[in-house]
């Protein structure tokens, strides 16, 4: 069997490519990426691409043909990957997240690949603090990195058939310790708040609902996506990820990281304007197509493997916000210093 990760060398890819490798020891697992990120590296001893059996580095926009071929299987993480990046890069997010996405796929098809895993976003629900959302409940994406999400399964559907299966996995929001860890989300700066200056400030008024997921059961998820055929679930199948038991208010999160760690003072921005990234999602249908492969991390894990990972590598940036951890900052610099263009390509000096 082989395996193509795409984003390999992002938050996600590393913990999937372990997973992968454990779950199909025997199997060649290939790592595409751009490499934005390499260096981003949270003291690890050992390199994660060591997992992969070959690393290429290529922009997702420019994959020949030709690599496809002999591929079974696809996952495809690559992506501009939250909302202040694709906020500040709108029209190279639809460009990457959507276009070359539907492009791979195209092109996969034609090489035979037979699965293709797409890592897509719970965000698309929006608005809609209601019931909580299903797969056939209506879209409405409020950020240029939600609206490419929902392009993007759009354009995959027609694609899909027996002998090429999509699975669209609507991940809930991702946490937990990786060895590219990032901060720009929700229960990871918290705790690293609560690490370096025992504080954890919320930017917003704290009552925005949000699903959580752990990337330890992401990569569980991806896993049983891999190896899904048409008869559980059908030939394209968009689910949602994650578990009903982690929808959480933001200030609900905060509080959860300070009963674990003592002496955090959590200060709420009472004046904020409402968020209105705000949703809860129902799990059912993913409960029922993958018994096998559901979460296993709870929150209270979750919190504590990144106190004990953040400790481990002595972390004390009360400014990590404006950090290598936060992905914006990473292509900013890497732009001023000449390194990147306006369309987030190489400049090959």
């Amino acid at each position: 069997m082989k395996i193509l990760v795409t984003g390999n060398m992002g938050y996600i890819g590393p913990v999937v490519v372990k997973h992968l490798r454990n779950s199909y020891p025997e199997a060649i697992i290939l790592g595409l990426d751009i490499g934005y990120f390499a260096h981003c590296l949270t003291a690890e001893s050992v390199l994660p691409e060591c997992w992969v059996d070959v690393q290429y580095f290529i922009d997702v926009r420019q994959i020949p043909k030709e690599m496809l071929e002999g591929v079974d299987a696809i996952v495809h993480l690559a992506a501009i990957s939250n909302d202040p990046m694709g906020n500040r890069f709108e029209e190279v997010t639809l460009d990457v997240n959507h276009r070359s996405s539907v492009e791979l796929a195209k092109k996969a098809k034609e090489a035979g690949v037979m699965a293709f895993v797409y890592a897509s976003s719970c965000s698309m629900y929006g608005a809609a603090e209601d019931e909580a959302k299903t797969e056939k409940s209506d879209l409405n994406p409020l950020t240029a990195y939600a609206r490419s999400k929902v392009l993007t399964e759009r354009g995959l559907e027609p694609l899909s058939g027996e002998k090429f299966v999509v699975t669209c996995l609507r991940f809930s929001t991702a946490c937990g310790w990786s060895d590219r860890l990032r901060l720009d989300l929700v229960l990871n700066d918290f705790v690293a708040g609560a690490v370096a200056s025992k504080r954890i400030v919320i930017l917003s008024d704290g009552t925005p609902w949000r699903p959580l997921i752990n990337v330890k059961d992401m990569a569980r998820a991806i896993d049983w996506a891999i190896s899904r055929n048409g008869t559980n679930g059908g030939n394209f199948l968009a689910v949602n990820v994650g578990s009903d038991g982690w929808n959480y208010q933001v200030k609900d999160l905060a509080r959860a990281v300070a009963d674990q760690i003592s002496g955090v003072e959590v200060s709420i921005n009472k004046d904020a304007q409402p968020d209105k990234r705000s949703y809860k999602v129902n799990f059912d249908l993913f409960r029922k197509l993958a018994p096998k492969h559901q979460p296993q991390v709870d929150l209270t894990t979750s919190v504590r493997e990144l106190k004990e990972g953040l400790e481990k590598i002595s972390f004390n940036n009360t400014d990590f916000r404006e950090s290598n951890f936060m992905r914006l900052n990473t292509l900013k610099q890497l732009q001023s210093a000449g390194l990147l263009n306006d369309n987030l390509e190489w400049i090959k000096k």
